[in-house]
């Protein structure tokens, strides 16, 4: 299965036993709406609701939907169904904000068998294809054991010495939009300054998009993070405000072809929330 997967795909896979499908979604703070209305007023038909904020490490509440432990992660998705035979299809109710967030924590804990759906329930829908209302329909659970890649998770103190060895280090690739990481635009947690880490470069993960919501070829991709100043020889570590995005990054990069990136799970939220960090502006 690939990384991203069409709707005409899920279309025909829809149904078959060994598929689940999730709907993964996010909204900002003070944005309209909530994941749970919007689950209920439309979703993929036999799909769950993945709420990364209950799929998460309980003990770290001023940082949103941090990684669990493996073994936590292995309880709640075994509660959903999942085992390590099954194949999971993340969408999101905007297109591609938070459902490659559900795509890399599978692959954090060793699943391979993820993908992200291309354009998400707008797509889908704009399609014609068929919608369900209301609360999902449980499924049985299933036993899921847990692999943890640590290569795919960075922490705040492996950042730290990222940016003090400047330019000899890795690329920290912040997928927020232009004006939050220059510092000329409000951050959506009105607590936090906006800005950037020093020597991070700036990629907006909606510009991986076309204006059909779809993710742009893997030529353009590759230009576009070019330009950003990735190359196949420097780790990446790709941020955001606080890891979702930054795995929309990390799923454009592995569609480029380039090697995959580590996550900065705690991203700009932890980071401008620390007065010992520096914080830059463009």
């Amino acid at each position: 299965m690939d990384n991203l997967v069409s709707t005409a795909w899920l279309a025909a896979e829809l149904g078959k036993p060994d598929l689940l499908v999730f709907d993964c979604p996010t909204y900002l703070p003070g944005e309209p709406g909530n994941k749970k209305d919007g689950f209920r007023a439309a979703h993929i038909p036999g799909a769950q609701l993945f709420d990364i904020d209950e799929i998460a490490d309980p003990e770290e509440p001023s940082l949103p939907h941090m990684v669990p432990s493996a073994a936590r992660f292995a309880k709640l998705v075994g509660a959903l169904g999942v085992s390590n035979d099954t194949r999971v299809v993340f969408y999101d109710q905007h297109g591609l904000r938070s459902s490659a967030r559900g795509w890399w924590m599978m692959r954090l804990f060793g699943h391979e068998k993820a993908a992200v759906l291309d354009g998400g329930l707008p797509v889908w829908q704009r399609e014609g294809r068929p919608v369900e209302t209301g609360d999902a329909r449980p499924r049985p659970a299933a036993t899921f054991t847990a692999d943890f890649q640590a290569e795919r998770l960075r922490g705040i103190g492996d950042v730290k010495k990222i940016v003090r060895q400047g330019g000899g280090g890795a690329l920290i690739l912040d997928a927020r939009a232009r004006g939050r990481f220059a510092g000329t635009a409000p951050e959506p947690r009105k607590e936090l300054p906006s800005g950037h880490m020093p020597g991070a470069a700036n990629l907006p993960s909606a510009e991986l998009l076309g204006p059909d919501l779809l993710m742009k070829d893997r030529a353009t991709l590759r230009g576009m993070f070019e330009a950003a100043g990735v190359t196949a020889e420097r780790p990446v570590v790709t941020s955001c405000g606080s890891g979702v995005t930054a795995c929309a990054l990390a799923l454009g990069l592995v569609q480029a072809g380039f090697p995959e990136p580590a996550v900065y799970d705690g991203s700009w939220t932890e980071w401008a929330g620390r007065p010992e960090t520096p914080k830059a502006t463009a």
